[in-house]
């Protein structure tokens, strides 16, 4: 449950890739006074690359490490909103960061709207078959499948959830404002 001394704190933003966050984040932020930060665009800045180029160069293993060590250096800060990787609540230290600096809000999309954000994405590794190339339609309609299914009891584990619908950017902003009111001091 969110409290009292949460309202000041961090909202963190969770979801699977292609929900909103690094659409939804910085609009957000402007527009409850925060400041934004995306955790995958922190790390590609530091590193001097692509989250592709340091999974393929550096391993899961190493980008995984390197997340957490940002994730902890942001949290440290306050009134930020932060947009998570899509992976990135799968480490329970990462999680445990999370809901000691601030609020989890998680950004909810039905696997169709989901399939047809992603369809044409080709800068997401997790999305590439083994030798690095496209999926077939029902290679990724099982990938989402099982990495949403993998990744349901961390998001489970929000004190907050929007409902993404395909809806215009504003609307969808302004129902997150909406649920976030009684929590946050903006």
């Amino acid at each position: 449950m969110v409290t009292e001394e949460l309202r000041k704190q961090n909202l963190y933003l969770t979801g699977f890739m292609g929900s909103g966050k690094s659409t939804l984040g910085p609009i957000l932020a402007n527009t409850i006074g925060y400041t934004y930060t995306d955790l995958d665009k922190e790390i590609e800045k530091r590193e001097g690359k692509s989250i592709t180029h340091i999974f393929e160069q550096k391993g899961e293993k190493y980008f995984r490490k390197f997340e957490k060590d940002i994730l902890f250096e942001l949290s440290n800060n306050m009134k930020q909103v932060i947009s998570l990787g899509g992976g990135v609540l799968q480490d329970i230290d990462n999680l445990r960061i999370v809901k000691k600096h601030g609020i989890l809000l998680y950004l909810k999309i039905e696997p169709e709207l989901l399939m047809k954000r992603l369809k044409n994405k080709t800068d997401r590794p997790l999305l590439r078959n083994i030798d690095g190339g496209k999926l077939s339609n029902d290679e990724f309609s099982d990938r989402i499948n099982s990495l949403l299914l993998e990744r349901k009891s961390n998001y489970q584990q929000a004190e907050l959830v929007v409902e993404i619908e395909n809806e215009k950017v504003g609307i969808t902003i302004d129902k997150i404002v909406k649920t976030l009111k009684p929590f946050l001091t903006f």
